[in-house]
């Protein structure tokens, strides 16, 4: 998959000691969570490879989980692909979504965009659906990004995904009109308050560093991370109530600590695009609990088993 715009350097990539999945710093055992929530990232829903009967059997196993889930996060690549696709394609994939969650998902559900929601049809800039119009429409959303509050925890849902500057692909950034958007929404949150974020595209990630027959050199490319990470994380310093930032879009699972911010990387519900493991992360999501000071726990869940 094709995605541009190298970042220049990997310099200055600070990394918190390896944490065990599961894990987090010190959260009061005594204390009830004041919310459970699934993470469910990059389904790439669409009807082959029985990936209806697995988003199925996703969708049963977070509710059946013997602590009751409150809701779910959907971290966007909801349908397999509408990039290139012509509309009869992306219609089916989208009726194929709403059946689906109509029949077997009680859960309220708060939906991001991924690059593959996106129809960025060259031929077709003149429709109404080009771009992010159509994904917008079908999940009745006004703006692909919003905030929200839920058991005493503020949810920001970014639009991570943009076109790059030949207009013909994508790269991870917020742009001056989202950042500014995110700056207020920061400043006007009382700071007792603890915030969770959530983007298609990892605002910090360790997982661009798995590759193979690399021998001293990575290449970042703006597809894959956000590149302006650097100014998001400068924000985030600003307002220690940002706790948790949670991410998809590599289906690799991983977990950076930096400055005091978690990023989790929640791998993939359709693991390697529906052919089983993508590396050595299962196809699974992240299910965590959110305490009211502040502090989580988290876990990835493979749901196969």
């Amino acid at each position: 998959m094709q995605r541009r715009s190298l970042f220049k350097k990997l310099g200055g990539l600070l990394l918190a000691p390896a944490i065990p999945f599961g894990t987090v710093a010190a959260a009061p055992r005594n204390d009830k969570p004041v919310l459970r929530i699934a993470h469910l990232t990059d389904v790439h829903l669409y009807d082959k490879l029985d990936a209806p009967e697995h988003f199925r059997k996703c969708l049963h196993h977070v509710q059946s989980q013997e602590a009751k889930v409150d809701m779910i996060l959907n971290g966007g690549d909801i349908v397999f692909d509408m990039n290139k696709e012509n509309l009869s394609t992306i219609d089916a994939q989208w009726k194929l979504l709403h059946d689906i969650m109509k029949k077997e998902c009680s859960l309220p559900v708060y939906y991001t965009l991924g690059n593959h929601d996106i129809w960025w049809h060259e031929n077709s800039r003149g429709q109404a659906a080009y771009g992010k119009q159509y994904s917008m429409g079908q999940l009745q959303l006004s703006l692909p990004y919003y905030s929200f509050v839920k058991g005493g925890w503020k949810f920001i849902i970014l639009d991570s995904v943009h076109l790059d500057i030949d207009d013909t692909w994508y790269i991870g950034k917020l742009g001056d009109e989202q950042m500014h958007w995110l700056e207020t929404e920061l400043k006007s949150t009382d700071p007792r308050m603890p915030v969770c974020v959530l983007s298609h595209i990892p605002i910090l990630t360790a997982t661009l560093m798995v590759e193979d027959n690399v021998v001293n050199r990575w290449q970042m490319l703006g597809g894959d991370m956000h590149t302006d990470v650097a100014k998001i994380i400068r924000l985030f310093y600003q307002h220690p109530n940002v706790k948790l930032c949670l991410s998809g879009h590599i289906h690799l699972k991983d977990k950076v600590v930096y400055n005091n911010v978690t990023y989790l990387c929640n791998g993939a519900v359709s693991g390697a695009w529906w052919n089983g493991n993508n590396r050595e992360t299962a196809p699974g999501y992240g299910l965590i609990e959110l305490f009211a000071n502040g502090d989580f726990t988290e876990k990835y869940i493979n749901y196969q088993v």
